[in-house]
Protein backbone atom coordinates (compact mmCIF):
# COMPACT_ATOMS: atom_id res chain seq x y z
CA UNK A 1 0.00 0.00 0.00
CA UNK A 2 3.20 2.14 0.86
CA UNK A 3 6.50 2.32 -0.62
CA UNK A 4 9.00 4.77 0.42
CA UNK A 5 12.03 5.15 -1.60
CA UNK A 6 15.49 6.74 -0.83
CA UNK A 7 13.42 9.43 1.34
CA UNK A 8 15.42 12.62 2.11
CA UNK A 9 14.38 15.54 4.24
CA UNK A 10 15.97 18.12 6.17
CA UNK A 11 15.18 20.77 8.31
CA UNK A 12 16.67 24.21 8.43
CA UNK A 13 18.18 23.11 11.64
CA UNK A 14 20.20 20.59 9.83
CA UNK A 15 18.04 17.20 10.89
CA UNK A 16 18.21 15.27 8.61
CA UNK A 17 16.01 12.17 7.16
CA UNK A 18 18.15 9.91 5.52
CA UNK A 19 17.55 7.79 2.63
CA UNK A 20 14.64 6.25 4.45
CA UNK A 21 13.43 2.78 2.41
CA UNK A 22 10.78 0.35 3.37
CA UNK A 23 7.06 -0.94 2.08
CA UNK A 24 4.46 -1.31 4.10
CA UNK A 25 1.51 -4.03 2.99
CA UNK A 26 -2.63 -4.21 3.13
CA UNK A 27 -3.35 -4.93 6.86
CA UNK A 28 0.00 -4.59 8.57
CA UNK A 29 0.64 -3.25 12.28
CA UNK A 30 3.66 -1.74 12.32
CA UNK A 31 5.35 0.21 15.29
CA UNK A 32 7.61 3.20 14.34
CA UNK A 33 10.22 2.99 17.35
CA UNK A 34 13.43 5.29 18.52
CA UNK A 35 14.44 7.95 20.82
CA UNK A 36 13.09 11.53 20.84
CA UNK A 37 14.56 13.49 18.19
CA UNK A 38 14.95 10.31 15.94
CA UNK A 39 13.01 11.54 13.06
CA UNK A 40 9.38 9.69 13.84
CA UNK A 41 7.06 12.54 13.38
CA UNK A 42 9.18 13.86 10.74
CA UNK A 43 8.70 10.84 8.79
CA UNK A 44 5.02 10.62 9.49
CA UNK A 45 4.53 14.10 8.31
CA UNK A 46 6.20 13.72 5.15
CA UNK A 47 3.75 10.44 4.38
CA UNK A 48 0.78 12.01 5.20
CA UNK A 49 1.89 15.33 3.00
CA UNK A 50 2.57 18.18 5.58
CA UNK A 51 6.25 17.82 4.83
CA UNK A 52 7.19 17.34 1.40
CA UNK A 53 10.48 15.11 0.52
CA UNK A 54 13.64 16.64 -1.11
CA UNK A 55 14.48 13.86 -2.76
CA UNK A 56 13.29 10.31 -3.02
CA UNK A 57 9.33 9.33 -3.54
CA UNK A 58 6.46 8.16 -1.85
CA UNK A 59 3.96 6.32 -3.19
CA UNK A 60 0.10 5.07 -1.85
CA UNK A 61 -0.98 2.15 -3.76
CA UNK A 62 1.02 2.78 -6.61
CA UNK A 63 0.45 6.83 -7.17
CA UNK A 64 3.45 9.27 -6.53
CA UNK A 65 2.09 11.09 -3.42
CA UNK A 66 4.27 14.47 -4.95
CA UNK A 67 1.28 14.96 -7.00
CA UNK A 68 -1.62 14.22 -4.47
CA UNK A 69 -2.81 16.85 -2.05
CA UNK A 70 -2.59 16.66 1.68
CA UNK A 71 -6.24 16.29 1.18
CA UNK A 72 -6.23 13.65 -1.45
CA UNK A 73 -3.53 11.44 0.65
CA UNK A 74 -5.77 11.87 3.66
CA UNK A 75 -8.75 10.22 1.54
CA UNK A 76 -6.22 6.53 2.37
CA UNK A 77 -3.80 7.81 5.09
CA UNK A 78 -5.96 8.60 8.67
CA UNK A 79 -3.73 10.51 10.33
CA UNK A 80 -4.60 10.80 15.21
CA UNK A 81 -2.40 13.61 16.38
CA UNK A 82 -1.27 12.43 20.38
CA UNK A 83 -2.63 15.28 21.68
CA UNK A 84 -6.63 15.43 20.61
CA UNK A 85 -6.83 19.15 21.52
CA UNK A 86 -5.08 20.16 18.64
CA UNK A 87 -7.41 17.81 16.28
CA UNK A 88 -10.58 19.20 18.04
CA UNK A 89 -12.83 22.23 16.65
CA UNK A 90 -15.97 21.96 16.75
CA UNK A 91 -19.10 22.46 18.73
CA UNK A 92 -20.36 19.10 19.70
CA UNK A 93 -19.22 15.41 19.78
CA UNK A 94 -21.58 14.90 16.31
CA UNK A 95 -20.19 17.80 14.21
CA UNK A 96 -16.35 17.32 14.64
CA UNK A 97 -17.20 13.46 13.50
CA UNK A 98 -19.28 15.43 10.52
CA UNK A 99 -16.83 17.04 9.68
CA UNK A 100 -13.92 15.50 7.47
CA UNK A 101 -17.07 13.38 5.76
CA UNK A 102 -19.24 16.44 4.66
CA UNK A 103 -16.11 17.87 3.42
CA UNK A 104 -15.07 14.88 1.38
CA UNK A 105 -18.59 15.20 0.08
CA UNK A 106 -19.42 11.50 1.30
CA UNK A 107 -22.83 9.90 1.25
CA UNK A 108 -25.20 8.52 4.47
CA UNK A 109 -23.11 10.98 6.76
CA UNK A 110 -25.30 10.39 9.86
CA UNK A 111 -25.37 6.90 9.23
CA UNK A 112 -21.87 6.68 8.83
CA UNK A 113 -21.35 9.53 12.11
CA UNK A 114 -23.57 7.04 14.25
CA UNK A 115 -22.08 3.99 13.39
CA UNK A 116 -18.55 5.25 14.72
CA UNK A 117 -19.69 6.97 18.16
CA UNK A 118 -21.20 3.48 18.74
CA UNK A 119 -18.01 2.15 17.79
CA UNK A 120 -16.01 4.47 19.80
CA UNK A 121 -18.79 4.27 22.83
CA UNK A 122 -19.20 7.93 22.53
CA UNK A 123 -22.84 7.87 21.10
CA UNK A 124 -24.10 8.70 24.04
CA UNK A 125 -22.22 11.97 24.56
CA UNK A 126 -23.33 12.91 20.27
CA UNK A 127 -24.68 16.15 21.99
CA UNK A 128 -21.86 17.16 23.69
CA UNK A 129 -19.23 19.62 23.57
CA UNK A 130 -15.67 18.01 22.97
CA UNK A 131 -14.09 19.99 25.61
CA UNK A 132 -16.18 18.74 28.29
CA UNK A 133 -15.16 15.60 27.81
CA UNK A 134 -12.41 13.37 29.59
CA UNK A 135 -8.77 13.14 28.27
CA UNK A 136 -9.93 9.38 27.24
CA UNK A 137 -12.86 10.14 25.35
CA UNK A 138 -11.25 13.37 23.64
CA UNK A 139 -9.00 10.86 22.15
CA UNK A 140 -11.86 8.09 21.18
CA UNK A 141 -13.68 11.45 19.42
CA UNK A 142 -10.26 12.20 17.75
CA UNK A 143 -10.01 8.63 16.88
CA UNK A 144 -13.75 8.19 15.14
CA UNK A 145 -13.13 12.00 13.61
CA UNK A 146 -10.33 10.34 10.97
CA UNK A 147 -12.26 6.71 11.30
CA UNK A 148 -15.78 7.83 9.97
CA UNK A 149 -13.82 8.45 6.44
CA UNK A 150 -12.94 4.68 6.67
CA UNK A 151 -9.24 5.21 5.64
CA UNK A 152 -7.01 2.21 4.65
CA UNK A 153 -3.77 2.89 6.69
CA UNK A 154 -4.54 4.75 10.25
CA UNK A 155 -1.26 6.21 11.66
CA UNK A 156 -1.59 6.78 15.72
CA UNK A 157 0.70 9.06 17.41
CA UNK A 158 1.48 8.06 21.18
CA UNK A 159 -2.23 6.82 21.46
CA UNK A 160 -2.24 6.27 25.29
CA UNK A 161 0.01 9.16 26.36
CA UNK A 162 -1.69 10.60 29.17
CA UNK A 163 -4.70 8.08 29.29
CA UNK A 164 -5.52 6.18 32.63
CA UNK A 165 -5.30 2.09 32.15
CA UNK A 166 -9.05 2.21 31.87
CA UNK A 167 -9.19 4.49 28.99
CA UNK A 168 -5.87 2.84 27.43
CA UNK A 169 -7.18 -0.62 27.36
CA UNK A 170 -10.64 0.75 26.02
CA UNK A 171 -8.92 2.59 22.82
CA UNK A 172 -6.75 -0.39 22.39
CA UNK A 173 -9.75 -2.96 22.38
CA UNK A 174 -10.69 -0.44 19.29
CA UNK A 175 -7.55 -0.43 17.71
CA UNK A 176 -7.60 -4.63 17.96
CA UNK A 177 -11.50 -4.68 16.36
CA UNK A 178 -9.65 -2.54 13.43
CA UNK A 179 -7.19 -5.01 12.53
CA UNK A 180 -9.44 -7.44 12.49
CA UNK A 181 -11.36 -5.03 9.92
CA UNK A 182 -8.31 -5.39 8.00
CA UNK A 183 -7.00 -2.18 8.91
CA UNK A 184 -3.16 -1.03 8.65
CA UNK A 185 -1.94 0.35 11.37
CA UNK A 186 0.86 2.45 11.85
CA UNK A 187 1.73 2.86 15.74
CA UNK A 188 4.55 5.56 16.60
CA UNK A 189 4.91 4.93 20.65
CA UNK A 190 7.81 4.96 23.47
CA UNK A 191 5.46 2.03 24.83
CA UNK A 192 6.54 -0.98 24.00
CA UNK A 193 4.38 -2.89 26.09
CA UNK A 194 1.71 -1.19 23.41
CA UNK A 195 4.32 -2.14 19.99
CA UNK A 196 4.24 -6.09 21.31
CA UNK A 197 0.19 -6.03 22.31
CA UNK A 198 -0.46 -4.24 18.67
CA UNK A 199 2.53 -4.78 16.51
CA UNK A 200 3.72 -7.69 14.42
CA UNK A 201 6.90 -5.21 12.56
CA UNK A 202 9.13 -2.77 13.99
CA UNK A 203 10.79 -0.13 12.43
CA UNK A 204 13.72 1.50 14.56
CA UNK A 205 14.78 4.97 14.08
CA UNK A 206 18.09 6.68 15.09
CA UNK A 207 19.54 10.20 14.18
CA UNK A 208 17.11 10.43 11.03
CA UNK A 209 18.07 6.64 9.70
CA UNK A 210 16.56 3.59 10.08
CA UNK A 211 18.40 1.54 11.84
CA UNK A 212 16.53 -2.00 12.09
CA UNK A 213 13.33 -3.16 10.65
CA UNK A 214 12.25 -6.63 11.26
CA UNK A 215 9.47 -8.52 12.95
CA UNK A 216 8.92 -7.76 16.32
CA UNK A 217 10.69 -10.12 18.11
CA UNK A 218 13.64 -10.20 15.61
CA UNK A 219 14.50 -6.30 16.56
CA UNK A 220 14.04 -6.80 20.21
CA UNK A 221 16.11 -10.02 20.40
CA UNK A 222 19.17 -6.90 19.10
CA UNK A 223 20.38 -6.07 22.22
CA UNK A 224 22.85 -3.20 21.27
CA UNK A 225 20.50 -2.00 19.30
CA UNK A 226 18.29 -1.31 21.83
CA UNK A 227 21.12 0.21 24.03
CA UNK A 228 21.90 2.11 21.58
CA UNK A 229 18.51 4.03 21.34
CA UNK A 230 17.72 3.65 24.97
CA UNK A 231 14.68 1.07 23.98
CA UNK A 232 13.59 -1.07 26.69
CA UNK A 233 11.55 -4.53 26.75
CA UNK A 234 8.39 -4.73 28.61
CA UNK A 235 8.66 -6.26 31.67
CA UNK A 236 7.21 -9.74 31.26
CA UNK A 237 9.99 -9.95 28.12
CA UNK A 238 12.56 -8.90 30.40
CA UNK A 239 11.24 -11.67 33.03
CA UNK A 240 11.48 -14.37 29.69
CA UNK A 241 14.66 -13.66 28.78
CA UNK A 242 16.13 -13.71 32.76
CA UNK A 243 14.49 -17.18 32.62
CA UNK A 244 16.00 -18.45 29.39
CA UNK A 245 12.93 -18.74 27.44
CA UNK A 246 13.75 -15.82 25.08
CA UNK A 247 11.44 -12.89 24.44
CA UNK A 248 8.10 -13.97 25.34
CA UNK A 249 5.20 -11.22 25.52
CA UNK A 250 2.10 -13.52 26.54
CA UNK A 251 2.01 -13.86 30.43
CA UNK A 252 0.22 -17.37 29.57
CA UNK A 253 2.97 -18.83 27.39
CA UNK A 254 5.62 -17.41 29.89
CA UNK A 255 3.47 -19.55 32.44
CA UNK A 256 3.07 -22.56 30.46
CA UNK A 257 6.61 -22.67 29.78
CA UNK A 258 7.70 -22.26 33.30
CA UNK A 259 5.19 -25.34 34.34
CA UNK A 260 6.60 -27.62 31.65
CA UNK A 261 9.76 -26.99 33.16
CA UNK A 262 9.30 -27.88 36.45
CA UNK A 263 7.26 -30.38 35.97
Amino acid sequence: MLRIENLCYEYESGFKLKNISFEIRDGESIAIIGENGSGKTTLVKNLIGLLRPDSGKIFLNGEDTSKMSVAEIARTIGFVFQNPDNQIFASSVKEEVSFGPKNLGMDNIEEKVNDVLKKTDLFKYRDKHPFKLSGGEKQRLALASILVMNPKILILDEPTSGLDLKNAVKLMKIVKNLQKEGKTIILITHDMKLVSDLCERVILMKSGEIIADGKIKEVFNRESLLEKTKIELPEIAKLSKILGFGIIFDPKELYEKWRSLND
